[in-house]
């Protein structure tokens, strides 16, 4: 249940850093150069000032298959004279999900002709005993900032998917505060989100009524006819990022040569488009979609260790509950055959699916009467319910 308050969500955000700024001895923005963190990066800006804790630390971490508007707007915000820049272009391994033969792309990776030179600001060896861009950020903070008491601040907002929702209004975080996540409580190491309570419509009005600037590609992509919740601004290779490769060619063409020879499969996407990533009806020599995915793969996923992530995905007991439904048999064994395709390693799509699908067939089967069996999703979405309530 949403319980509204008689405030703005920018006067409340503006609130909700005001008393961060006053429990952390250092608060650091994680930014990315999209639309959410634009807008963080602009209110933590108004209260550092009004409290007198400039310069602003701004975290980015560079993943160098980067769009160049993305990095042009990233170098504006980082030689802002109010901003202290923690900008990483540090060797790290990202997942490649354009080409199923190399899989990982090596970020800055000595010996490589990289997509562009490293920025006289940037922070440029890797001295944090960790190599993948998931754990970065935690062992950077236990080194940069591990000295006083900090919080991180993100981007996340809990419009974005039903998860991101539960998981920022269900449980204290930190005092009185459900939107963050503890990274660890005995080194006071936590991520807080002040705009979980956003929508889309809140964000890009605080950027028109307040001047920001803010990343061009949006632009672009807008113009182009991309749905707005596929406008992704950041890393070109990430699974959700794919579909961006059909248009790069239009909109920054260097950009594309250069992704093209530093990064196996880039081209191979951007030319098969929609008719290689999605599949509409079932070939003719499967009799299930089952037997499709699974066929696709033993076929096109080399790796038995990314095999074995994604049958452990397909054959989740909680997933495995369902489907005796038919509508969720064939709906989520479509979104496996798309996770195959997209080469979804960090199980992005399914996981988003998931979320969804669990609610509105819980729905659906209070609506027939239904009651939902102990060890169903449907039965654990009700008990979660209950213990809202």
């Amino acid at each position: 249940m949403k319980i509204y308050k008689n405030i703005n969500v920018f006067d409340e955000s503006l609130n909700r850093i005001r008393f961060l700024f006053d429990e952390f001895e250092d608060v650091v923005v994680n930014f990315s150069g999209g639309k959410d963190s634009t807008v963080l990066f602009n209110l933590a800006l108004i209260v550092a000032k009004e409290k007198n804790r400039l310069p602003l630390k701004v975290f980015f971490i560079d993943q160098e298959g980067e769009w160049q508007c993305t990095i042009d707007y990233i170098k504006k915000v980082m030689n802002n004279p109010d901003v202290d820049p923690y900008w990483f272009q540090i060797p790290f391994r990202i997942f490649n999900a354009s080409s199923y033969d190399e899989p990982w792309l090596n970020c800055w990776e000595e010996g490589k002709h990289w997509m562009r030179e490293k920025d006289e600001l940037s922070y440029k060896e890797n001295i944090y005993g960790v190599d993948r861009f998931k754990d970065l950020f935690k062992a950077i903070h236990d080194k940069e900032f591990s000295s006083k008491k900090t919080c991180k601040l993100g981007g996340v907002r809990c419009e974005e998917s039903p998860t991101r929702e539960r998981g920022l209004t269900g449980s204290i975080t930190y005092k009185h505060i459900t939107w963050g996540r503890i990274e660890d409580k005995a080194k006071n190491n936590y991520t807080f989100y002040p705009l979980y309570d956003w929508t889309f419509t809140d964000v890009w009005k605080a950027i028109h009524d307040n001047n920001w600037d803010y990343c061009k590609l949006y632009d672009y992509m807008y113009r182009y006819g991309v749905p707005r919740d596929k406008m992704r601004v950041s890393n070109i290779t990430h699974e959700t990022a794919l579909a961006s490769l059909y248009f790069m060619q239009e909109v920054e063409k260097e950009t594309w040569n250069k992704l093209v020879n530093r990064i196996k499969g880039i081209n191979t996407v951007g030319q098969g488009k929609d008719d290689f990533l999605k599949v509409k009806e079932l070939p003719f020599m499967f009799e299930s979609w089952t037997e499709y995915r699974d066929y696709l793969l033993d076929n096109l996923i080399n790796s038995e260790e990314i095999k074995e992530k994604f049958r452990n995905k397909f054959n989740n007991p909680r997933i495995l509950a369902c489907m005796d439904n038919e509508l969720f048999n064939i709906k989520f064994n479509k979104k496996c055959i798309q996770a195959i395709l997209k080469n979804d390693y960090h199980s992005s799509i399914l996981d988003t699916f998931t979320g969804v699908c669990t609610q509105t067939l819980f729905i659906r089967y209070k609506t027939k009467g239904i009651v939902p069996e102990k060890g169903n999703i449907y039965y654990e979405y009700e008990q979660r319910n209950k213990e809202t309530d």
